[in-house]
């Protein structure tokens, strides 16, 4: 009977071993990215509001692509793509030419910097805006709350052109954006931050694309969309600094556009 006893606590022993081996393996390393206590703690402080799980879900992103990040800013999806995707994908991404002027060149020296001191970064290739691409090199190309910048400068089909160049055939192209009410003009359009969500379809499927589906991830039906500085009236920007401060927060990050297209 004893010899029974431990024979049943061996077989336990070794199932319990296996169902923690099976958990660890089945790990999210997208989570994981997420979760990373080495993040920025400002930058993860914006989690809630920006979805990041949710969102790069939603565009099927996985561990092995090779991913285009268009326009990466401060890097705040950077510092998530690139530990995420080091292992047996890779991340490009694009940035502003120094060249251009002197906040191009003061933003650019700011990310360069932080891609070569900060080891989340580790492997990050970085590419100046309007540098080739290589074509049908992609699996994904995201860009997060840049097509407002484009069309102000009136690049926006352009730079979706060289999305779509540089995907293989069947890529996605992942796009969130601050929406604009429909209907809005082009003036309110290129000075407040906001793009209209069929506009930016429109511009999409005119050089190629398919889109595939939106989501309301990202939405916020507080926001009202009529501030005085545009969106950077909300957070994180806060352009009218404590001015009406309570209000704004109150009212959280802009209401935002999920799409999600295809090569």
């Amino acid at each position: 009977m004893k010899n029974i006893f431990n024979s049943v606590g061996f077989i336990s022993l070794l199932l319990a071993f296996s169902s923690m081996t099976q958990s660890a393996h089945h790990a999210d390393p997208l989570l994981e990215a997420i979760k990373d206590p080495a993040r920025n703690s400002a930058y993860a402080a914006r989690d809630n509001s920006r979805h990041p799980y949710e969102t790069l879900s939603f565009f099927n992103i996985t561990p092995s692509m090779q991913v285009l990040e268009l326009s990466s800013g401060g890097g705040w999806y950077t510092e998530i793509l690139a530990p995420y995707l080091r292992g047996a994908g890779s991340l490009t991404v694009t940035h502003n030419n120094p060249e251009s002027g002197a906040y191009s060149k003061r933003s650019r020296e700011a990310f360069d910097k932080k891609i070569q001191s900060n080891p989340l970064f580790e492997g990050v290739t970085v590419v100046t805006m309007g540098e080739p691409l290589t074509p049908k090199s992609k699996d994904l190309v995201l860009t997060f709350r840049n097509l407002h910048n484009w069309l102000a400068r009136d690049t926006m089909k352009a730079t979706m052109l060289e999305a779509y160049d540089a995907l293989k055939p069947g890529g996605h192209f992942g796009v969130v954006e601050h929406r604009a009410p429909e209907g809005s003009s082009m003036e309110y359009m290129t000075t407040s931050g906001y793009v209209s969500q069929s506009l930016a379809i429109e511009v999409a499927e005119s050089v190629g694309f398919t889109l595939v589906e939106t989501s309301e991830i990202n939405a916020n039906s507080k926001d009202t969309k009529d501030h005085p500085k545009g969106v950077w009236t909300l957070p994180p920007s806060y352009r009218l600094k404590d001015e009406n401060r309570s209000k704004y927060e109150a009212i959280g990050e802009s209401d935002r556009m999920t799409l999600l297209f295809m090569k």
